[in-house]
């Protein structure tokens, strides 16, 4: 495909959505597909390239949602894809978790370098963030020999069932699957938007933190019997709410009073979509674990969990994937992360902080804005009834996302009434605008009297 076929700035809508290319396939999909599946508009994509997405009937779009926060690197980077070509064409498969592949090891050695805890290290290979997820459950519990674990309202950690118990973030997603994995404490994750009116933001976020402290260790659960506490430094479902600083230090002290892990859930915020390499190093916090996904291999499939290498002291047989570590999924991700390093990282910095900066000034111009919030490209837009009494407006959020789609911006939701801006790390200033431009279009038109 010709840097050419895709046009590189405005969207370009050609149809009537959907078109009627699409909606045959939609049709079909509905005969077919699974219906737990969310789809949030009628998008069926065909090829992309860098920030722009084409349907099957020729209409270009911007993508803003980075394939849910996965092209790290945009769609099909040629260095992403001449990596994946170069290794299918090698090596395919052959288990990593029965034999030996050498670049297991130098993605290993790589990441060794940029892990946000001090080494040496260790690292087992999945095939997702919810992967991720199981293993640093499974792992908690095996090397502390405890059995329960504390996550929090508004987490979102996988669909399995483990990942499923310490996810608290709708209920369509646990109904009808109980029971779950017991040993699971939610606790509230602090929300400086909805925090207590006339309280302190600093001191309302460590006193969530110490309610764990305060309130669950001294009428639930032991403390010497919790393995884990998981967090996710930006939540992601919940809304793409930034956890603040003070409240992960807190955690942090907590763990190391009570000889619990910490383990940052970066699936989302990590791999340079908060500005960083790691959403946590905003708070200066040294994890015990870290699970990996998401933005780390472009669009192929691939969890880590990184430790701290004593932590991770499990025998063979304990646990293992198939398809983990696969030599395609770790070509493209040693790839990305050379594109993210040289440039991507610092791109999503400063062009997060300049939509940051034109974003500001919403909530004064626009009523259903009732606050703007992110770090880096992982940027949240809360739509409210009332900017006074904050009550959340998920409709006005859904109309905003379907006009925005309908003039060739793809956003997606977050949370119960947040709109997402997730787009590719390499997303320029003047696409940005674009697709602001549209935003808040979309968001006039939705104006009431």
């Amino acid at each position: 495909m010709s840097p050419k076929t895709l046009t590189a700035v405005a969207p370009q809508i050609k149809t009537a959505l959907p078109g009627p290319n699409a909606k045959r396939l939609i049709a079909a999909d509905d005969r077919l597909i699974s219906p737990s599946y969310t789809r949030s508009y009628p998008l069926v994509a065909k090829r992309g390239r860098g920030i722009v997405i084409e349907d099957v009937d020729g209409n270009e779009f911007l993508d803003f949602s980075a394939g849910i926060a996965v092209v790290s690197t945009g769609h099909c980077h040629p260095e992403v894809v001449s990596a994946i070509q170069k290794q299918a064409a090698e090596l395919i498969h052959m288990s990593g978790t029965d034999f030996y592949y050498e670049n297991m090891l130098a993605l290993a050695e790589r990441l060794t370098k940029i892990a946000p805890m001090p080494g040496p290290h260790r690292f087992y290979y999945g095939n997702s963030g919810t992967e991720a997820i199981e293993c640093a459950f499974k792992l908690a519990r095996y090397h502390t020999k405890r059995q329960n674990v504390i996550a929090f309202y508004g987490a979102f950690h996988g669909r399995t069932m483990g990942a499923l118990s310490l996810t608290a973030s709708k209920p369509q997603q646990r109904r009808r699957f109980m029971p779950l994995v017991p040993g699971v404490t939610h606790v509230p994750y602090p929300n400086l938007y909805r925090r207590p009116k006339g309280s302190d933001g600093r001191q309302y976020a460590i006193d969530c933190a110490r309610f764990i402290e305060e309130k669950v260790f001294t009428s639930t659960v032991p403390p010497e019997e919790v393995a884990a506490i998981f967090v996710e430094p930006v939540q992601g479902e919940g809304g793409y709410i930034v956890a603040p600083e003070e409240f992960l230090r807190e955690l942090r002290r907590i763990c190391d009073r009570h000889g619990i892990l910490l383990v940052d859930d970066e699936v989302q915020a990590g791999v340079g979509r908060t500005g960083k390499w790691w959403a946590i190093e905003h708070a200066g916090v040294q994890p015990d674990m870290v699970c990996v996904a998401k933005g780390i291999a472009s669009g192929m499939p691939l969890g880590l969990v990184i430790t701290r290498a004593d932590i991770m002291d499990w025998v063979p047989g304990s646990h293992a994937s198939t398809f983990g570590g696969n030599p395609v999924a770790i070509a493209a991700a040693l790839a990305t992360l050379d594109v993210i390093e040289r440039e991507g990282l610092k791109n999503s910095a400063e062009v997060g902080r300049y939509v940051l900066d034109r974003l500001s000034s919403w909530p004064k111009k626009h009523a259903p804005v009732g606050e703007v919030r992110g770090r880096g490209l992982m940027i949240a837009l809360e739509i409210v009834k009332d900017q006074e009494t904050k009550t959340p407006d998920p409709e006005t959020r859904d109309r905003i996302i379907q006009m925005a789609f309908e003039r060739g911006i793809l956003f997606l939701g977050a949370g119960p009434n947040s709109i997402r801006i997730s787009p590719p790390l390499v997303v320029t200033r003047e696409e940005a605008d674009v697709a602001l431009e549209v935003l808040e279009q979309a968001i006039a038109a939705t104006k009431r009297p």
